[in-house]
């Protein structure tokens, strides 16, 4: 009897563990299939405006995101008089903002969740947006997010990289996938945040 079970918790153990090996860093498991699905990925493509390294003489210190939004750049400041600048998308007409805050949480594939006010303003153009979006390939939220100090907006990636460089979106900073990833794995939480309008 003590075999039995001992073989049984092998056997589902293993199960488990090839499952969770076999699992994608995104996508969702397929009960009907027993199989995890993984979405088709939508990187994006590259932006029009090519990121590169820069001199920089301002104000701010190495580490500090300064943002731009009349320009539509994003400098991430670099020791040595140096920065990489970036082409961002920025808010709207009536969306634009600045201040200064602090990268609260960065996320891989961020799940969506549109606030209640953009959700009543997209209703009335007969767009229904979901409460809530996981995070994925296609999500609008793109491949990477920082979330800039307790306020809505982030800076993240985007399944349409033809907006960089334009006045876009409802007050988020966003950048081409390659651009937002090359990014997130170079900033730490607590570093700074500039918008500057």
């Amino acid at each position: 009897m003590n075999k039995i079970f001992f073989i049984v918790v092998a056997l589902v153990a293993s199960a488990f563990a090839l499952t969770a090996q076999a699992a994608p860093r995104y996508g969702f498991f397929d009960h009907s299939t027993n199989t995890w699905v993984t979405p088709k990925y939508h990187p994006g493509g590259p932006s029009p405006v090519k990121r590169k390294r820069v001199k920089y003489d301002g104000p701010y210190k190495p580490g500090t995101l300064v943002i731009d939004t009349s320009e539509r750049r994003l400098y991430h400041i670099l020791p040595n008089g140096k920065a990489m600048k970036y082409g961002v998308g920025v808010g709207k007409e009536g969306f634009q903002w600045a201040g200064t805050h602090r990268i609260t949480r960065k996320a891989e594939w961020p799940g969506w969740t549109p606030p209640p006010q953009m959700r009543v303003r997209e209703r009335r153009k007969g767009r229904i947006l979901p409460a809530h979006m996981p995070g994925g390939p296609n999500n609008p939220m793109g491949a990477r997010a920082l979330y800039i100090g307790s306020t809505l907006y982030r800076i993240h990636g985007t399944t349409e990289p033809w907006t960089i460089g334009s006045a876009v979106s409802s007050g988020c900073i966003r950048l081409a996938n390659k651009d937002v990833i090359h990014l997130y794995n170079n900033v730490a939480v607590g570093s700074r945040v500039v918008v500057k309008r």
